[in-house]
């Protein structure tokens, strides 16, 4: 293992030749499990980017090399990203990025009984939906672009909350988040219906004006109904909706 960060410098002899026992993100972060009681920390923030590649050919990049992990024939780098630690399991619980966050939305371990159970806690359930699908804190993982397709595809108005969902509506909801989240991951960003998004591409459409449902379509014809994708603001980011689809009241 190799780190550019003169600080972890002495831990790349104690870490080499250790296994990897599994690797878990939280958002933008990532933990891995190292031996009996080590965790490596890594958040990629605005800059940081993951490359594989074969350990005896590394790639060209302008970027900063981080962090280096070879494993046999093959290796996972890690460019421009300052913010890595090497942490035992105490420290891993009292870390003040990781402790805040709610479950990952990509956690295989998660269930949508239990995003239904944040979406109705005390804690969650008076806030409208358009704000807390971004909080991280909630979950963790799902960005600008995943909560506008998200509440597009349940048909939900960005500020109605938890409360006011019937049983039906919060299933739909937690299915939607994990669903598309996954559906994003495996096809590199596409939250549309995917036949469409390949019919649209093949019609001559680039990847970005085919890939969402209304997310950066304002002034487009909504494909479900008609209707002109409209554009307002929500925590900070824009918010994009079908006004007939998604039943949208003042």
């Amino acid at each position: 293992i190799y780190f550019g960060l003169e600080p972890l410098k002495p831990w790349e002899s104690r870490l080499t030749g250790l296994k990897i026992n599994r690797i878990a993100t939280h958002g933008k972060a990532m933990v891995m499990h190292i031996g009996q009681n080590l965790f490596i920390y890594s958040h990629n923030q605005l800059y940081g980017r993951w490359r594989c590649c074969k350990s005896d050919k590394y790639p060209s990049s302008n970027r900063q090399l981080r962090m280096a992990i070879d494993c046999q024939d093959r290796s996972a780098l890690l460019y421009s990203a300052s913010d890595i630690a090497v942490l035992d399991s105490a420290q891993l619980e009292q870390h003040p990025f990781l402790s805040k966050l709610g479950p990952d939305v990509l956690d295989s371990t998660v269930t949508p009984d239990d995003i239904v159970a944040r979406l109705t806690s005390d804690k969650f359930r008076n806030r409208r939906l358009g704000n807390i699908l971004t909080d991280q804190s909630f979950v963790a993982g799902l960005g600008n672009y995943l909560r506008c397709e998200v509440l597009f595809v349940c048909g939900l108005d960005p500020r109605s909350r938890g409360k006011d969902l019937e049983e039906e509506s919060l299933q739909a909801l937690a299915d939607a988040m994990q669903g598309l989240a996954k559906q994003s991951y495996l096809t590199g960003g596409i939250t549309n219906d995917l036949e469409r998004a390949n019919s649209l591409m093949e019609q001559g459409a680039s990847f970005r004006q085919a890939r969402h449902h209304v997310y950066s379509r304002a002034g487009s014809p909504c494909y479900r109904c008609g209707s002109v994708i409209n554009r307002s603001q929500g925590s900070g980011q824009a918010i994009y909706y079908c006004p007939q689809c998604q039943s949208v009241t003042s």
